[in-house]
């Protein structure tokens, strides 16, 4: 079934962002509803519309922040929804709308495979359908795997049917970077000295940070590799630049994390610093990784040093990797607005990383992704602070994890009110979707107006 036909791609011309919009917003919707039904709680009563539209956007966006337990306020059906909720919004709903598709056996039409395209940023339709089946089955081999290994901690504490439940809600939940558990009220505090636990999850959240487009090249320069025995450096120069430089990204983003949460946190009583040296180790660790778009925690975030939180919020801010399940804007546009700063401090003529250049679009790009996200992410801590009586840091913290998609909280989104619940709602919706898709969803086409070249004015900047 189509989420929108192509009568309407045509008439109303809807640009392919519009479609992605759109068809995010509509799954909320239908997710809220469903939430409401009274066997979607565990005492059998209706949940009122707020509770269950905030519920429905935490699941859909991935995000993980929630105004009522998801172990004990809703049923398994419930948590069934929740859990289906998070699978559609770690692929994506266009992703859900081909999968259907292919099902169906339905043809691709080209106006398809254009929005396919967009919603992954890829550089051609070329091999699109064979790239969406590997996303959709490599996916659930990882979810598989990780319930797999998860059953293997929960089932004997839980018993089977439970312990099995817990290992796939787990699965999918860190895979797809949306930090939402059944075990209980804690998220996996209780298991902060698990190494087991620890790793499944960690591999699990780096996995979906990655990206698909990493993924694929990573597995087919391995195969190439022990076909042909290339040593392990000539196996990394194989890589493509974009794939070498999300690893080295992460690596470094999930080490300065840790180096900076272990300096801040590691005399704090109220997080690691009565754990021996190991354990406060691997918290920071988990921190770090859980930092960018996961939401478990394996220590409390309200007892967090302020330093540590402000860390945390730079963190949130960049999140994961581009074509992934993370959130926040992305390392690589990070990367790209600071090394072209440093690029215009050196004076060269153009940015470039793995002797390849930086071409001005994308830098224009990831300063438009970048400030769009800050703009709102600043605003709407304003408007949160105005509409709810809650302490600054704690309020930023919330934002940040909102717009960056991560669902930390320092314990402040059980106690918002209703206006702040729509805050935080808002907040996961344009980080989900993207200030600027949310901006060109309402804009028109300005496209004639770069054909006019006008001359230079004088401006001073600095």
């Amino acid at each position: 079934m189509k989420l929108i036909s192509e009568n309407i791609i045509y008439k109303k011309h809807l640009s392919s962002t519009q479609l992605i919009v759109l068809g995010f917003f509509l799954s909320i919707i239908l997710g809220s509803l469903l939430l409401m039904i009274p066997a979607a709680t565990a005492k059998g009563e209706n949940t009122d519309y707020i509770t269950a539209l905030f519920t429905s956007t935490t699941s859909i966006c991935v995000t993980g922040l929630v105004v009522v337990d998801t172990f004990s306020h809703w049923s398994f059906l419930g948590q069934f929804i929740i859990l289906l909720l998070i699978q559609i919004g770690g692929f994506g709903v266009i992703t859900i709308y081909s999968a259907i598709m292919m099902l169906l056996k339905k043809r691709f039409s080209l106006s398809d495979r254009l929005l396919i395209q967009d919603y992954y940023n890829l550089d051609s339709i070329h091999g699109l359908i064979r790239f969406l089946k590997r996303v959709i089955k490599d996916t659930f081999i990882v979810e598989a795997l990780g319930a797999f290994f998860y059953s293997f901690i929960f089932i004997p504490e839980f018993g089977f049917l439970r312990g099995l439940w817990i290992s796939v809600f787990n699965s999918v939940s860190a895979f797809c970077n949306a930090g939402m558990d059944v075990i209980g009220p804690d998220s996996l505090l209780k298991y902060h000295d698990h190494l087991g636990v620890n790793i499944i999850t960690e591999l699990l959240i780096i996995l979906g940070g990655l990206g698909y487009v990493v993924w694929f090249d990573v597995i087919e320069n391995i195969k190439l590799s022990l076909k042909r025995k290339y040593p392990l450096k000539v196996f990394y120069k194989k890589l493509g630049e974009h794939t070498r430089l999300v690893i080295s990204l992460t690596l470094f983003f999930i080490l300065s994390g840790a180096l900076l949460v272990l300096l801040f946190e590691w005399d704090n009583p109220g997080t690691i610093g009565s754990m021996s040296p190991g354990n406060k180790i691997m918290a920071g660790i988990f921190q770090s990784i859980t930092f960018r778009t996961a939401g478990f925690a394996t220590i409390p975030q309200d007892m967090l040093t302020p330093s540590t939180c402000l860390v945390g919020c730079v963190y949130m801010f960049i999140g994961g990797s581009p074509v992934g399940t993370a959130g926040g804007i992305k390392t690589i546009t990070m990367f790209v607005i600071l090394l072209n700063v440093v690029s215009f401090i050196r004076n060269r003529k153009e940015p470039v990383i793995f002797n390849r250049s930086v071409s001005d679009k994308l830098i224009n790009k990831a300063n438009a992704i970048a400030m769009s996200n800050l703009t709102v992410t600043i605003v709407l801590v304003i408007i949160l602070l105005q509409v709810c009586n809650v302490p600054t840091l704690s309020a930023v913290y919330e934002i940040f994890s909102a717009t960056g998609t991560v669902g930390l909280s320092r314990a402040l989104t059980p106690t918002l009110n209703v206006p702040g619940m729509l805050v935080v709602i808002s907040g996961m919706f344009a980080g989900r979707i993207g200030p600027i898709s949310m901006a060109l969803f309402f804009s028109t086409d300005h496209s004639d107006k770069n054909t006019i070249k006008y001359s230079h004015g004088h401006f001073i900047v600095g």
